[in-house]
């Protein structure tokens, strides 16, 4: 039973710790002894096969424990974290950062009391553990982003072969795999070697290249280069289709799970398409309940300042580490976002590259795209750019002295008058 002092902090009476490791656990139960002020601690060892965490999870529960705590170990916390929870434990998923015991006194039975002690104390902050729906959809994006990597090498390693025979094919067609790509390196796998032949088989925009292409194929292209070819681009085709059939199933659960509204609010977002916005619903669930405000959100993701102050100094801190695959993603939406010249996040990293450089400039943008999206899918709306024109707005005293001064920087004076308001 919970027990609620006067500065909010939680104690637990009978709390659990759970040292986790890839073949075993050792599990320690804190609770109260029949002398006042003295507790118990009973350890025990288990194994991670599933006939013994049952016994493990029939164990915690005879105990009648308020809290478990089990430390993020890797994927190792997984099979544990998932059996206990099935059970109906009140678990804690406790960061490995933040529970670090006293050097030189490690072992498994100390640190399983240790979290023990430190669930009680109610000191343990719990990480955000998704549901099994969740994290279904979640496996499906992450695998299909490392199969898109995985095609991008394949591509890499296809022009490094063309390289090779002296073919300068990706200098004129920027994509290897386009419809004119893959019939002239089709051609060349059966054997054609006539650049200007090869070259005729260009379709669409790619024909107004034919004198650029000509030139480009005129190299040294032998069997074996044909049959490195073959390979890669079978390769390609493969990786593909696994793609294909990825995005299927993800289309397929983002419906089944009523998603579908909240990727398109998401895709109203400047710089973020549908899959940016599939990655998004399947690392955050969808649900914003769980981010308690959009700095939370942020701080989990890692797109947020990190704090280092003592003795009144604030000293530099780095953003934490934080969901890798969300903070991937909003790194590539930043870069589109601020390519739009006629967007808020143009104008605002323009504002703060001009002082803190451009890649503090890209971590701020993130932020500013992890609060909208926050904002979409708590409050069910659509995304409403500022403009570019916000920050004249906000301050216009500003936008006079930046442009006064860089007038005077090339020897001109201004004068600002109001606009006179059009009579009909």
């Amino acid at each position: 039973m919970a027990k609620a002092v006067a500065s909010d902090e939680v104690i637990y009476l009978r709390s659990a710790g759970v040292d986790i490791g890839k073949r075993f656990v050792v599990v320690c139960v804190r609770t109260p002894s029949a002398r006042g002020g003295r507790w118990m601690l009973e350890t025990e060892r288990f194994d991670t096969t599933p006939p013994a965490l049952r016994e493990l999870s029939a164990w915690l529960a005879e105990r009648m424990v308020d809290v478990v705590v089990l430390e993020a170990t890797g994927d190792y916390w997984r099979p544990v974290f998932y059996r206990l929870q099935d059970a109906g434990l009140n678990l804690l998923l406790a960061n490995p950062a933040h529970l670090k015991g006293v050097k030189g006194r490690k072992t498994d039975p100390s640190d399983a009391a240790f979290l023990a002690r430190a669930g009680s104390s109610g000191m343990v902050l719990g990480s955000f553990v998704p549901t099994r729906a969740v994290r279904e959809l979640r496996d499906l994006t992450r695998r299909r982003t490392e199969v898109a990597a995985d095609r991008a090498k394949e591509v890499q390693r296809l022009e490094k072969e063309l390289e090779d025979s002296g073919l300068k094919l990706s200098s004129v067609l920027t994509d290897l795999t386009g419809a004119s790509s893959r019939r002239i390196l089709g051609a060349l796998i059966a054997g054609e070697r006539d650049p200007q032949a090869l070259a005729d088989l260009a379709v669409s925009g790619a024909r107004a290249k034919l004198d650029a292409l000509a030139v480009a194929l005129d190299g040294s292209f032998t069997e074996h280069h044909a049959f490195m070819c073959r390979h890669f681009l079978a390769q390609i085709d493969h990786l593909a289709a696994v793609l294909g059939e990825l995005d299927e199933r993800i289309r397929q659960l983002t419906h089944e799970r009523e998603h579908d509204d909240d990727i398109d609010r998401l895709d109203t977002i400047p710089g973020i398409g549908r899959l940016t916005a599939e990655i998004i619903v399947a690392e955050t669930g969808g649900d914003m309940t769980a981010f308690e405000t959009a700095g939370h959100l942020a701080s989990w993701i890692g797109v947020c300042p990190g704090v280092n102050e003592s003795a009144g100094v604030n000293r530099s801190a780095r953003t934490r580490h934080g969901n890798t695959a969300l903070k991937k993603v909003l790194g590539t939406a930043a870069m589109a976002a601020v390519k739009q010249k006629d967007s808020y996040y143009a104008a605002y990293y323009r504002r703060i590259a001009a002082r803190r450089g451009a890649k503090r400039a890209l971590v701020a943008v993130m932020h500013k795209l992890t609060i909208v999206i926050w904002h979409v899918l708590h409050d069910k709306t659509v995304h409403q750019d500022l403009g570019a024109e916000y920050f004249a707005r906000k301050n216009p005293e500003r936008a006079i002295r930046a442009i006064t001064r860089q007038a005077n920087a090339i020897g001109l004076t201004v004068a600002f008058n109001p606009i006179e308001a059009r009579t009909a």
